[in-house]
């Protein structure tokens, strides 16, 4: 924070970003070793890519774990939204943005959902988003009876294809979300507010700040970025498929805490995200092309995950022994 309490746009500069961008670089050296198409323009368009639908979610789970909160059901939410356009416009002949702010709608309504069963019957975020996680994904299959939904519109398919100066839409997408959700974090009240209620909650409602109407607003965005990541996918595809994005939120919320976002609220920044999902994403990819079996990815990404929690306890302890410290100088 300055002088003034705001706090500033903190791009991926400080010493955790750093040592990531060193964390990302080693990463794709190890792989290339092992197989020389790695590092290709190409390939890394393709890592961009398949990092669209984990960044889109990855920014939700940035102001949810910054705000003490969590949401297991990202995946299931994207499958379920992918699924849902695609019935409105191959179905029922919707037209494509009509269909897309409905499932956008729909989507930031389960967010309300969410909030009630955090809020109102005071469930913990975990358990409330898994009960969420178990519904979307039987109604994903429930919609076209656990078939695709194929998808032939044209304005449809072309978000998924269409590319700008050579980079695919899909990509532009995701940098617009993090400059306007980053900015939004960083300069304006309700990021301020976001990072209170994540520091301490009782503290932030005796401010007058309301963590209610804050966390209603986390899941609203939530489940509006999994609609669109869910679309995006959707598009790639061209089918609506109620088996995509298993373990979506896993590979975010590593990301997430990766890119050094606090689990136990109150600290992180977008930059950091960025990097993270962009390290998750760079290694999940060079475990497919040195041909690691799926069965043993799982453990890789499971131990990346222990690693990253590992590290957020580091930070934090060292984040309390300064504090401790800084006011033993003030005595």
């Amino acid at each position: 924070m300055n002088k003034t309490g705001k706090r500033n746009f903190q791009l991926p500069i400080n010493g955790s970003n750093i040592v990531l961008l060193f964390a990302i670089i080693g990463v794709t050296i190890i792989f290339t070793s092992i197989n020389k198409n790695l590092f290709s323009y190409q390939n890394l368009i393709n890592i961009l890519i398949a990092a669209s639908l984990t960044g889109l979610v990855a920014i939700g789970h940035t102001y949810l774990i910054i705000a003490g909160l969590n949401d297991l059901s990202s995946g299931s939410l994207a499958a379920f939204s992918g699924v849902m356009a695609a019935l409105f416009v191959s179905n029922l002949g919707m037209n494509f943005w009509l269909a897309l702010f409905l499932t956008i709608i729909i989507a930031a309504i389960i967010g309300v959902f969410n909030t009630w069963m955090v809020c109102g019957i005071k469930l913990d975020p975990f358990i409330a988003t898994l009960v969420t996680q178990a519904i979307l994904r039987g109604f994903a299959y429930i919609l076209n009876n656990g078939k695709a939904v194929p998808v032939s519109n044209e304005t449809f398919i072309t978000l998924g294809k269409a590319r700008f100066l050579t980079i695919p839409l899909t990509v532009w997408i995701l940098i617009i979300g993090y400059i306007v959700f980053g900015f939004i974090l960083a300069k304006t009240k309700f990021g301020r507010s976001v990072y209170a209620i994540g520091g301490n909650k009782i503290a932030a409602r005796l401010a007058g700040l309301s963590p209610k109407k804050i966390i209603l607003t986390c899941y609203m965005m939530m489940g509006a970025l999994c609609a669109i990541g869910g679309i995006i996918l959707a598009a790639r595809m061209n089918s609506g498929q109620p088996s995509a994005c298993v373990n979506l939120e896993f590979d975010s919320i590593t990301g997430v805490i990766l890119g050094g976002v606090s689990f136990s609220g109150g600290v992180g920044n977008m930059g950091g995200t960025i990097l993270g999902v962009l390290l998750i994403q760079a290694f999940n990819t060079g475990l497919t092309m040195v041909g690691v079996q799926s069965f043993w990815q799982y453990v890789a990404r499971g131990a990346l995950l222990l690693i990253a929690l590992a590290i957020d306890y580091l930070r934090k302890r060292n984040r309390e022994k300064r504090l401790i410290a800084d006011s033993m100088k003030n005595l």
